[in-house]
């Protein structure tokens, strides 16, 4: 429960997420109760409001529902009105201040084998890349939400930065959206490609802890994702995982696809296709490189297991945090003083349709 407000599930019927002051709401909800009740015991002819009259009046002949009904509606306004004077709000978490957790350098293959039809989304077959392209885009909105800073890595013949440590999960997503298979070649540079990210793991302008500016961090880690094997590029695998073991940049390796031949789409992505491939996926160095580093190799077959992937990755990967998290609180009178409006409007409808005029 957020502090200094109460919650409960009642309030989401009406669109509230809670009240800042519900002693008050409670307070006068009693007291336009004990007028009721009080009016109800005196002469009608000392009641303001003809439907509480009637009400009265109609005691001793026995309870007229349409004149109950109408008293009903009049009390459902008075409560209604109660709610909206004791504070209700709407809550919303904001993100974590960025750049007080990890950094993070999400590492995408998207060479040629990354066109294999053997991927599944919402129930249509798609490309291996368009279901990593998901995946990793949901785990960096996820992130960037606890306050990690997040970069993309896109490589096939060559790599490249597709987005920089950043803490906008905006920018993350229009970066996400751009990757295609083949826009880096259409072979495998495993190794620049981790050397990349280690160096944007580490960026220029982090000056180091005798620098007043810089935020802490809590660690570095990079997330490579490939479906086969080192076979283009001028840096060894092995190379570039000393690297980031001396720069203290834990990986973990996801290997994806399933094994034999698979289907593959056409190079202009229409999905058409062409013929079947088989793309091997070299296990042994991604086991190589997560146990140089410090971090674990992963293989994923099934789309429904590189989501358990990532899953298991954000648990991993946690900061203990001591701040609280933010949450941002907006006046929400609106619902409440449209129930009370309803209530109302409809007991001058039922008094209009019975001939009963109000004053």
């Amino acid at each position: 429960m957020s502090p200094g407000v109460w919650q409960t599930p009642w309030l989401a019927f009406l669109g509230i997420d809670a009240l800042e002051r519900p002693w008050l709401g409670a307070a006068l909800l009693l007291l336009a109760v004990a007028a009721v009740l009080w009016r109800l015991h005196t002469r009608p002819s000392a009641l303001a409001w003809p439907a509480l009259c009637e009400a009265a009046e109609a005691g001793a002949r026995g309870r007229d529902p349409v004149r109950v009904l109408a008293l009903g509606l009049r009390t459902a306004a008075l409560s209604a009105l109660a709610l909206s004077l004791a504070g209700p709000v709407s809550l919303r978490r904001l993100p974590v201040e960025g750049g007080r957790g990890l950094d993070l350098v999400l590492v995408v293959d998207t060479s040629g084998s990354m066109r294999a039809l053997d991927a599944a989304i919402d129930g249509d077959t798609r490309t291996r890349l368009d279901l990593a392209r998901e995946v990793v885009a949901r785990f960096a909105r996820t992130r960037v939400a606890d306050g990690d800073r997040v970069a993309l890595v896109v490589f096939g013949e060559t790599a490249f930065t597709q987005c920089p440590l950043t803490s906008d999960a905006r920018l993350l997503e229009a970066a996400a959206l751009q990757v295609k298979a083949g826009m880096a070649g259409e072979a495998t540079a495993l190794g620049d490609a981790l050397a990349l990210a280690v160096k944007r793991a580490m960026p220029p302008n982090d000056a180091g802890p005798t620098d007043p500016l810089r935020k802490p961090v809590a660690g570095r880690v990079v997330v490579l994702l490939t479906d086969g094997r080192q076979n283009a590029g001028s840096l060894p695998t092995d190379v570039a995982a000393a690297l980031a073991r001396a720069a203290g940049v834990r990986v973990h390796a996801v290997g994806i696809g399933s094994e034999g031949a698979v289907p593959m789409a056409a190079d202009d992505g229409s999905g058409a296709l062409l013929h079947f491939e088989r793309h091997d996926l070299d296990v042994e160095t991604l086991q190589q490189i997560a146990d140089t580093t410090g971090g674990r190799f992963f293989r994923a077959r099934t789309p429904r297991e590189l989501e358990a992937v990532y899953t298991e990755i954000d648990s991993l990967e946690r900061v203990a945090r001591s701040d609280p998290p933010r949450e941002e609180r907006t006046p929400s009178p609106e619902p409440a003083l449209a129930a009370a409006g309803a209530a109302i409007v409809l007991e001058i409808v039922l008094a209009r349709l019975l001939g009963r005029p109000l004053p």
